[in-house]
């Protein structure tokens, strides 16, 4: 080696974060870049480092990079360590390993974070946790600490909100960064945080992502926006840390081969394999099961053909299943797909398939519901065409915003829709069949969506109307999304619109609340589209563009 004294430091480096890329490494060692891809370069010439691809939709393909065995072997010897004690202190035993590459996803945002807290701070050390609530920890100059939560996209609301309370009860940093996948989670997760004695600064996890340290993606407690300079400026010494025990056994890990062509590829490596494409359209699955082939192209924005291929490799890899259904193809997550997000996202496996699992493509016989395990999905198959009109609906939304001009920011399934909140002393909810936020004209437009089959007689609709009556007596709709969403409900036919806005008109004046409510029927949003003017509100007859 050219440098005897930057090899080690590189190889303690990637013996304290494994899986760094280049310009992580970079920023988190003070060095430039220029020596670290030269340092790198060396250490796999001499086989004591190897990197794997790596890719998502907010992180741009990249190398990562982590110890061979030999690497281990030689860090030990500089150390004055056994290997054993080694693979015991640092994150590079076999197990480590499979931990940190199912949640490479992860442990990619996590380190963009880290890098911005060391351009701001001026060093950081990372420590990572394998059941701790915090995902990560850093520590940074003077004594100070941060940890890191992050909440997955599949984590449930309730579990997430247990880990917060864990965090509290433990001996806590000087202040946490928490990751959220969307505002409205983020808004929710601030909510959860008030009554805990932990300082946090919080972030969409894809501005995170993107952020150096001067870019104001932080929010505190009280909704002010701040950069990560300014965070780590604010922090003053003191907080602890959890402490794991160590492992019983630590094993050195073997080679790593990644081969996207491979079928039978450990489940552990497949974040590393998948490409962006192919985890978005598995993210989109495990929110939508049993949407078709055309909803996913219209969510995703391809051509049929790119969808075709992109579903066909995360079937080659027994991510997903397409099961015949009335003339159609429909998509579900496998098992093996299950696990992988929920272990990306730290979710509990066993609940993931408890709720979501379908039972193997060419089990015998046509797919009854009753012949579905999980319990979402069987709900979700029961009502079938329902099921159906709302992917029709979604898709038909994202492809005429795309049309013209629009984006949409957000659409959340029914198990995410759902919103809690307090009246009258009791617990309410709205359970709509999705919540979105599209963005046009310069402003972010909240909605929700009902999709009603059954509600044709007035009793029924006002039924349907007043959980609605509930939440939009309380300050909570601006409160969860900065802005009252509209309520869009569809019929199937003009008549029961026509009729629900005269309920609807009825129900609001004896209650004295307004909902922002909108009413459209099947044929007409066929023509005109979520976007056109499909829309009729209560006392106003003409086709209006409800989000204008």
């Amino acid at each position: 080696m050219k440098d005897a004294g930057r090899t080690g430091e590189l190889l303690r480096r990637l013996a304290e974060i494994p899986f760094l890329d280049r310009l992580e490494l970079a920023a988190i060692s003070g060095w430039s870049r220029g020596a670290v891809y030269e340092g790198l370069a060396e250490l796999e010439d001499g086989g004591l480092a190897a990197a794997v691809p790596h890719a998502t939709g907010d992180v741009p393909p990249t190398r990562r990079f982590h110890l061979t065995a030999r690497g281990i072997r030689r860090l030990a010897r500089a150390e004055g360590l056994g290997v054993d004690a080694l693979l015991r202190s640092r994150p590079v035993s076999e197990r480590w390993r499979r931990i940190l590459l199912e949640r490479l996803d992860a442990v990619a945002v996590v380190y963009r974070v880290a890098a911005a807290a060391a351009n701001a701070a001026g060093g950081v050390h990372l420590r990572w946790y394998r059941a701790s609530p915090l995902d990560a920890a850093l520590l940074l100059p003077g004594g100070r600490t941060l940890g890191v939560v992050r909440l997955g996209r599949t984590a449930e609301r309730t579990a997430f909100a247990r880990r917060l309370w864990r965090l509290s009860q433990a001996e806590t940093p000087g202040a946490v960064l928490v990751l959220a996948p969307d505002e409205v989670r983020l808004r929710h997760t601030r909510g959860l945080l008030s009554p805990l004695p932990v300082t946090a600064f919080l972030a969409v996890e894809r501005n995170a992502a993107l952020a150096d340290a001067d870019s104001r993606v932080w929010r505190t407690s009280s909704g002010e926006r701040i950069s990560m300079r300014r965070a780590t400026a604010r922090l003053r010494g003191g907080g602890g840390l959890p402490a794991e025990r160590s492992p019983a056994r630590s094993v050195l890990p073997a080679g790593i081969a990644p081969d996207p062509l491979r079928c039978d590829c450990p489940a552990w490596l497949l974040p590393a394999l998948l490409r962006p494409a192919e985890k978005r359209v598995l993210d989109l699955i495990a929110d939508w099961p049993w949407a078709g082939e055309g909803s996913l192209r219209k969510l995703t924005g391809v051509s049929p053909a790119r969808m075709r291929h992109v579903l066909a490799a995360v079937e080659r890899l027994g991510l997903v299943q397409r099961l015949p259904m009335e003339g159609s193809t429909r998509w579900t997550l496998t098992g093996r797909g299950l696990a992988l997000l929920a272990r990306r996202d730290r979710a509990s496996v066993g609940a993931a398939r408890r709720r979501w699992r379908v039972k193997p493509a060419g089990a015998g016989g046509p797919l009854d519901w009753r012949d579905v395990p999980g319990s979402r999905s069987r709900q979700l198959l029961r009502n079938v065409e329902h099921t159906g009109a709302v992917h029709g609906f979604i898709g038909a939304l994202a492809a005429q915003a795309h049309s013209i001009g629009w984006e949409v920011v957000q659409l959340d399934p029914p198990h995410r829709a759902s919103r809690f909140f307090r009246h009258g002393g009791s617990l309410h909810s709205v359970r709509p069949d999705a919540f979105g936020i599209v963005r046009g004209d310069g402003r972010d437009v909240p909605f929700f969506l009902e999709w009603e089959r059954r509600a044709v007689r007035p009793a029924t609709m006002a039924a349907r109307l007043a959980p609605y009556l509930r939440y939009y007596a309380s300050a909570r709709p601006a409160q969860d999304h900065g802005a009252p969403p509209l309520v869009l409900v569809v019929f199937d036919d003009p008549l029961s619109a026509a009729r629900f806005l005269l309920v609807a008109r009825r129900e609001m004046a004896a209650a004295g609340v307004r909902v922002p409510v909108w009413a459209s029927d099947a044929e007409t949003l066929a023509v005109a589209g979520p976007l056109g003017r499909a829309w009729t509100a209560p006392g106003r007859w003409e086709g209006e563009r409800a989000f204008s």
